[in-house]
């Protein structure tokens, strides 16, 4: 859960955190070595030296890194475009999303005394 009180503030991004490293380059290298395997796969399916015509493997990885950006950019323009409307909403019914006051583990926790 996260410890942010206000609902509003959860869903606003002011450039406050920075996405780990790996979230930018996992897709398209993940799709560039799917390519890379894809060109050795064919090259199998056609009898030939696993690494024989390296330019198909260059070209399949180029093609797999920049189909990896592109499903990058298109979940990016989703879940923005998804925050925006959860931000929408609770604009429109405040009522149904209150802030919440902070508890500190003193007023949940009851006293605990041990027993010998």
């Amino acid at each position: 859960m996260s410890n942010v009180i206000d609902p509003i503030k959860l869903l606003t991004d002011k450039g406050e955190r920075q996405p780990p490293f790996m979230n930018s380059i996992f897709n398209p290298v993940v799709c560039s070595v799917l390519g890379f395997g894809c060109a050795i796969f064919l090259n199998f399916g056609l009898r030939k030296p696993p690494f024989s015509g390296i330019q198909n493997h260059v070209a399949f990885a180029a093609i797999g890194g920049g189909l990896g950006l592109y499903f990058d950019n298109k979940r990016n323009e989703h879940l923005a475009k998804r925050d925006a409307v959860l931000r929408h909403y609770i604009e429109l019914h405040p009522d149904d999303f209150p802030v919440k006051e902070r508890k500190k583990y003193a007023d949940v926790l009851e006293a605990w005394v041990p027993i010998r």
